[in-house]
């Protein structure tokens, strides 16, 4: 049975629930009964040794391991109550209102504009895309980088505003949550600022689950904090608890970096 952490949310509701999360890959166990809410408007930090099942996790909740015909996830993830793996749940609609950003940059070989604009166009969305666009690249800080070379291509940006472009263009199609693996470990440090300030400020209204490695940017972005050892949740609550006075032995030996 599954630990669950009942955490006071200071009176916003969850965006989502792991009920007895479990993921597969053949034989082995990557993800083990993980049970957890998500915040509305806030940040979620999933921190842990390198294979430890955070990115797996992430990938559950908007099923991107469907993509990978070797997983098997057992249990269940509720958005706004609905389960996503209810057979009549369509995925591209989970992805769309659950959107992901990468760790490594990835935008399309189009213009800055088309990157943002694809999204909306696929999804047939109403209203002025011009202005869809402009939205999402303003709620990603980068608009007055780009207003002027729209329609460069966007391999041309920094790799800093490539991914405030990747931001952005999950931003476009109108998600109530974002995914975010490692956004900021291929960016310099100024660049990694620049996604942290806009993590900061994006909060207000997204759910933001982010994985990192980094504990030091956990503690300085996210709200609440997540710790895995071997694909089980040792550890949930509020991030300032979790790395100033642990529950576990073994979610202090890794904050302080005595884990082995």
């Amino acid at each position: 049975m599954a630990t669950v952490y009942d955490i006071d949310f200071g009176g916003r509701l969850p965006a989502l629930e792991a009920q007895e999360v479990s993921v597969d890959f053949g034989p082995r166990e990557v993800v083990k009964d993980v049970s957890m809410a998500i915040p509305a408007n806030g940040v979620v930090a999933l921190v842990g040794a390198s294979g430890c099942g955070k990115t797996t996790l992430l990938k559950c909740f908007n099923r991107m391991n469907d993509l990978n015909p070797e997983a098997e996830v057992r249990g269940r993830v509720l958005f706004r109550g609905q389960d996503v793996y209810d057979p009549a749940v369509d995925p591209m609609e989970v992805r769309r209102r659950i959107g992901m950003v990468f760790q490594t940059p990835n935008p399309f070989p189009q213009s800055t504009f088309e990157n943002v604009a694809f999204g909306p166009k696929v999804s047939r969305m109403e209203g002025d895309l011009f202005q869809t666009v402009e939205d999402a690249l303003r709620k990603a800080a980068l608009w007055d980088e780009v207003s002027d070379r729209l329609h460069e291509p966007a391999l041309r940006l920094s790799s800093g505003q490539q991914q405030r472009l990747c931001i952005a263009r999950a931003l476009a199609v109108g998600p109530e949550v974002l995914l975010m693996d490692e956004p900021a470990s291929e960016l310099d440090p100024q660049a990694t600022q620049r996604v942290e300030e806009l993590i900061h400020d994006l909060r207000e209204e997204f759910a933001i689950v982010l994985v990192t490695h980094n504990l030091q940017q956990a503690a300085r972005v996210s709200d609440y904090t997540a710790f895995l050892d071997n694909g089980v949740l040792v550890e949930y609550g509020p991030t300032e608890a979790v790395f100033t006075n642990p529950r576990e032995p073994s979610t202090e030996a890794f904050i302080t970096g005595r884990f082995a």
